[in-house]
């Protein structure tokens, strides 16, 4: 009975070694699949910002070319109103002229 008792533990003994060989194999196997999960969030943290700055690329420029063209519109409507009050300015001169060169003649002469 004790050799049927010995091979029944030998028997055990050989199995727990072919559990924890298997679990040594299986935390490898998980270690490897944990790199190689990391690698793959790593690429798509990668794809999704490059993706982020191109979009955020593409909206500025949205909103710089709106500005700008904002921007052109103004300026002319404000070169526009210069123009307009210039005439007026020029038309106020020339149409008192004639009354401001007579005013300062007639300041002079009465001096």
């Amino acid at each position: 009975m004790s050799n049927m008792a010995e091979s029944k533990v030998t028997g055990i003994i050989q199995s727990l070694r072919g559990l924890e060989d298997d679990l040594d194999s299986l935390n490898g196997k998980i270690g490897d699949m944990k790199k190689q999960l990391t690698i793959k969030a790593l690429n798509e943290i990668d794809k999704l910002l490059e993706k982020t700055r191109e979009m955020a690329t593409k909206e500025a420029e949205l909103i710089i070319n709106s500005a700008k063209t904002k921007a052109t519109s103004e300026s002319s409507k404000i070169t526009k109103e210069g123009q307009q009050k210039l005439s007026e300015i020029q038309s106020n001169i020339d149409a008192h002229f004639d009354e401001a060169v007579k005013h300062v003649v007639s300041t002079v002469l009465k001096a």
